[in-house]
């Protein structure tokens, strides 16, 4: 008797969470973004029967009704937790933890596309650096994974392939080694970015490299950002994390510069360059849901940053992906103009037309997670 009761409750009590569940489920508002994921959540797809004929709708809905099922971070943080502690799995969904740092497993090294990153870089080089300068230099950064999959036991891309293919691939650059000047603290522990005031040492061999000053260390100003950084990988980790601390560093040269966007003024047809902000910070984007979109305004295709206080009247280019966007700004002291540009955001012909001083000092810096996964690179 007293076993039928328990039965007959705990199946009350199964229905009930499913009809709470079903409930908020159809008739609770839909999330638009999902700031743990940083993606947009798939929506109520509308019902037609044309929808219906062709299987659209079907498919949308299961997208939708996975992306909106009540409670869902709370779940997908319990099935984390299972797989790391409660199976010992060593990684979910190729994302685990070392040391304390989420990272994502990057593996194998995809050879077709550093070579397609290669030909890409070749054929700017070709349509838009050739005769005017041979100060060219190319840096790659390294992902976090390279410090820390192997004491980890994790795969790992074969790093010295991809580095070694890079050099043999452009000749015509000077190439510039990181690894020594990085660790795994220059990377947050939720991101797959670098940290700015872990970068000093290698934006000082950066420097060193190109013939120009970097700033002392110490003359930075480090100001503390009191929002916590959750970055990438703390959503895809789904394990509770304590988020990143922030930091800018500020000076009287960094301070002094002025940002501008470039852009295409459709009325005359013609590039303009507009200014965006006194500095090389974006702190409109410290609000935003990528804290580290206030380095440079995150992905932009081309900027100019202007520095009255330069020492020279030198120029730099920096060809770049988001890693640049916190380091160009430790580049600064001896130029007098830094023209940065991401070519998964505007093509070498389409830079023709922005009337930017090809005679200069030229910079490659893209990471291995770029490289490796290069289809992205105009």
């Amino acid at each position: 008797m007293k076993l039928s009761k328990i039965r007959v409750i705990g199946a009350m009590c199964v229905a009930a969470i499913w009809a709470a569940l079903a409930a908020r489920a159809w008739f609770g508002s839909d999330n638009a973004f999902s700031m743990a994921e940083r993606r947009e959540l798939a929506q109520k797809p509308a019902l037609t029967w044309e929808s219906v004929m062709d299987r659209s709708f079907m498919e949308k809905f299961d997208d939708y009704s996975l992306d909106q099922f009540p409670l869902r971070d709370s779940f997908r943080q319990i099935k984390s937790l299972t797989h790391y502690y409660g199976l010992m799995q060593k990684d979910n969904h190729d994302i685990y933890i070392a040391d304390g740092y989420a990272a994502k497993q990057e593996y194998p090294l995809h050879q077709d596309s550093v070579d397609r990153a290669a030909n890409r870089f070749s054929m700017v080089y070709r349509l838009l650096l050739k005769g005017n300068t041979d100060n060219i230099y190319m840096a790659v950064v390294p992902d976090k994974g390279y410090y820390l999959a192997e004491d980890a036991g994790q795969l790992a891309m074969d790093y010295d392939q991809l580095m070694a293919t890079m050099e043999a691939a452009m000749p015509w650059a000077t190439h510039i080694d990181l690894t020594d000047s990085l660790s795994a603290e220059s990377y947050y522990r939720t991101d797959t970015h670098w940290r700015q005031e872990k970068l000093t040492d290698a934006a000082e061999v950066i420097c060193q490299s190109m013939g120009v000053t970097a700033a002392d260390a110490s003359s930075y100003t480090v100001e503390t950002l009191e929002r916590p950084f959750y970055g990438v990988y703390y959503g895809q980790a789904a394990l509770p994390m304590e988020g990143d601390t922030m930091y800018l560093l500020h000076s009287d040269v960094l301070d002094g510069c002025t940002t501008y966007v470039g852009d295409w003024d459709v009325k005359t047809n013609t590039p303009v360059y507009q200014q965006l902000y006194k500095g090389v910070y974006d702190r409109q984007r410290l609000e935003g849901e990528d804290m580290y979109e206030a380095y440079l305004s995150g992905i932009q295709s081309i900027l100019r940053i202007e520095n009255p206080n330069a020492k020279t009247d030198r120029e730099l280019i920096v060809f770049r992906d988001s890693f640049g966007s916190s380091i160009v700004p430790l580049l600064m002291q001896d130029y007098a103009v830094v023209t940065v540009i991401d070519i998964r955001e505007i093509d070498a012909m389409t830079l023709r037309a922005f009337g930017i001083n090809w005679d200069a000092d030229v910079l490659f810096l893209f990471s291995t997670l770029v490289l490796n996964n290069s289809e992205t690179i105009k």
